[in-house]
């Protein structure tokens, strides 16, 4: 997902090029999760990655009971999904060292909002449970 940041005809492979072959600030985050062929992408308007987006009828079709959220920024792009996410009881996930916020004070305090209001997960990405959170995800 991405903000469109009020360009309603932003091109998702064109800013991907964009990423990839300009010279621009997390050239090689974009290298790392550089989207395969078969990915799925939701332009995202607001701060929630459901508000006014296909994500819940696309989370619904894949069959998904947990969901992993990333990104910046924690304390509210982040924040916003995992808490809509939270509303419509799905599992969730948040690893504390893949979610950044512009002041980390601000990152930490939504981590541990949605450790404790919204049940996720924020163990580091390095010490998740990939297999026990599946198991969680399909029950």
């Amino acid at each position: 997902m991405n903000d469109n940041f009020g360009r309603w005809q932003s091109d998702f492979n064109r800013q991907v090029a964009h990423c990839l072959e300009d010279d621009v600030r997390g050239r090689q985050v974009v290298e790392l999760l550089r989207p395969e062929e078969d990915d799925y992408f939701v332009l995202k308007p607001k701060h929630s990655g459901f508000y006014s987006t296909t994500l819940d009828t696309l989370l619904v079709y894949l069959k998904a009971r947990l969901l992993i959220v990333t990104g910046m920024a924690g304390n509210v792009c982040v924040l916003f999904t995992a808490n809509d996410a939270y509303m419509r009881d799905f599992h969730l996930a948040v690893p504390a060292d893949c979610t950044a916020s512009i002041d980390p004070a601000d990152n930490e305090s939504a981590l541990r909002q949605m450790a404790r209001v919204l049940d996720a997960d924020t163990t580091p990405s390095s010490a998740l449970d990939l297999h026990a959170l599946l198991e969680l995800g399909r029950g």
